[in-house]
């Protein structure tokens, strides 16, 4: 009895341990296939954000927007002729814009209300003048300095010696202020611009452009369009269709691609390098 007795609790014993390693083991199965722990729960709304990417998130375009580069035509007493692309671009200044030279080129944008002209010598590229026009910007964070527009983003100003003269506007004042390479104001100036578009791009040129008016006036070819940034003069042969006085109008040139949106229900002969919604 006594022998059988001790095989039994030897059994029992191996019985008991067998069952614990597989309990162990089961346990090391569920505990690696479950995920870990997070720190928190992210919501569905948040993982289709994380997932779209920049490209997939379509920005609103500006409008008014250009970007051109033009030469130096020629020249008079405060006016400046700029051979462009898509026509001429005429800047004007009573202070100003008095030694520029055929062997100069300009870079221009404008954004919304804000414009920069840059002029920049052929030879190898060194600034000769960059002007800023738009409203007076607030005060940035550091003493002496603005905030403006740039084409690559809001720029830092250095408002140098001209703290006084740039004490007469206030904030929203139509101003044009001339800087240096390290963005410092070097003098405050009148500048205007005219812009006329008389053909289409070639492929090879580097031009934006997106413009909405509404038609002022009809002359010959042309057609006078009332913009935010003034009066802009449109060759209707690029591609604009029949119009009429009043009518809403929007020009969109992205390189040589030419586009005339009118509200319009005539469907006109398109031409080169020039394509029409209505």
């Amino acid at each position: 009895m006594s022998d059988s007795f001790l095989r039994w609790r030897q059994r029992r014993a191996i019985e008991a341990l067998c069952t614990g390693m597989v309990v162990v083991t089961l346990c090391s199965l569920i505990h690696a296939e479950e995920p870990p722990a997070s720190a928190e729960t992210v919501s569905p709304e948040a993982i289709e954000s994380l997932a779209q990417t920049p490209v997939a998130i379509a920005q609103t375009p500006v409008d008014p927007f250009i970007r051109l580069q033009g030469s130096v035509w020629r020249t008079k007493a405060g006016i400046v002729f700029l051979k462009t692309p898509i026509g001429l671009l005429t800047l004007t200044s009573k202070t100003t814009l008095k030694d520029l030279k055929a062997s100069q080129e300009v870079r221009f944008w404008l954004h919304d209300r804000h414009s920069i002209v840059e002029i920049r010598k052929r030879t190898d590229g060194s600034l000769v003048h960059r002007y800023l026009s738009g409203p007076m910007p607030s005060w940035a964070d550091s003493p002496k300095t603005l905030r403006w527009w740039g084409p690559d983003g809001d720029q830092t100003v250095h408002v140098g010696t001209q703290e006084e003269r740039l004490a007469d506007y206030r904030e929203g004042d139509p101003l044009t202020i001339e800087v240096d390479e390290t963005n410092t104001v070097s003098g405050v100036h009148d500048l205007q611009f005219d812009l006329q578009v008389s053909q289409a791009p070639e492929a090879s040129a580097d031009v934006s452009l997106l413009l909405s008016g509404t038609v002022s006036k009809l002359k010959s070819n042309f057609v006078f369009v009332r913009t935010p940034i003034g009066l802009v003069m449109i060759n209707s042969k690029i591609g604009v269709p029949h119009v009429k006085v009043g009518q809403p109008l929007t020009l969109h040139i992205d390189h040589e691609q030419v586009t005339v949106t009118v509200p319009s229900t005539e469907t006109p002969t398109p031409r080169r390098g020039a394509s029409l919604n209505h």
